[in-house]
């Protein structure tokens, strides 16, 4: 994992200065960008294997730069936001970022989630399942994931994930019927356990439902269970 490339895009050159630093004390090659226009030509140009976004940059915002970018490429984007943009961040993850960190942050806690989620984006397949798992083909009430391939169908018909929601998808096919709280998701999933805001499982789990529920309104796999956590069902 060291060595790889991260590309930090925020306005404010303090918070560049320090990511970047505690980045580079861990192996990492550190680009960075102050603006959307710019960070859309290096992602383009440089190919990165994360991104680190401030969602309020002048001009062209993150939330833009996010919905660009999945026109092109499918690296992983880790979200900055204040506490006041939950709506930002739902959104942003609705378009396809893979995790959020409200400001202010702590950096280490940053770089932790950096390497969590290329843990799971570059180890594909192997990091979806724990070891000596083998990776079979699952199939519940006509929803059926092939982890090798990394594809899911859904009676047939192709569905197309982010990383993230496969990898969410492919955990609870592996438990049907067993109860996963919010953190346990993050630990298992997310592979951290930063639990201070558990909105990133919750958005991911609405997404799941609208790919894969017949009708997200009366979902019959994604069960929540209040109070506790979720679930994946087999239909009855």
């Amino acid at each position: 994992m060291s060595g790889e490339t991260i590309l930090i895009v925020d306005d404010e050159a303090t918070i560049v200065e320090v990511v970047a630093l505690y980045l580079q004390r861990e192996g990492f090659a550190v680009l960075t960008a102050s603006d959307g226009p710019a960070a859309l030509q290096l992602a383009q140009q440089q190919q990165p294997a994360l991104l680190i976004l401030d969602l309020m940059l002048p001009g062209l915002n993150g939330l833009e730069v996010v919905r660009q970018l999945r026109t092109f490429s499918s690296m992983p984007i880790i979200m900055l936001t204040a506490r006041s943009e939950e709506a930002d961040r739902v959104v942003g993850l609705e378009l396809g970022a893979d995790d959020y960190v409200t400001k202010p942050f702590s950096a280490r806690e940053l770089v932790a989630r950096v390497k969590a989620v290329l843990r799971r984006t570059q180890a594909g397949t192997a990091a979806s399942a724990p070891s000596g798992i083998v990776d079979a083909a699952l199939a519940i009430g006509g929803l059926r994931l092939d982890p090798a391939a990394r594809t899911v169908a859904l009676d047939g018909a192709p569905i197309t994930l982010t990383v993230r929601e496969f990898d969410l998808l492919h955990f609870l096919m592996r438990h049907p019927g067993q109860v996963f709280t919010r953190e346990q998701l993050l630990d298992n999933v997310w592979g951290y356990t930063f639990a201070s805001d558990m909105g990133t499982v919750t958005v991911h789990i609405r997404r799941l439902r609208e790919k894969i529920e017949r009708d997200p309104a009366n979902p019959v796999f994604l069960q929540t269970i209040w109070g506790v956590g979720y679930k994946l069902d087999r239909p009855a």
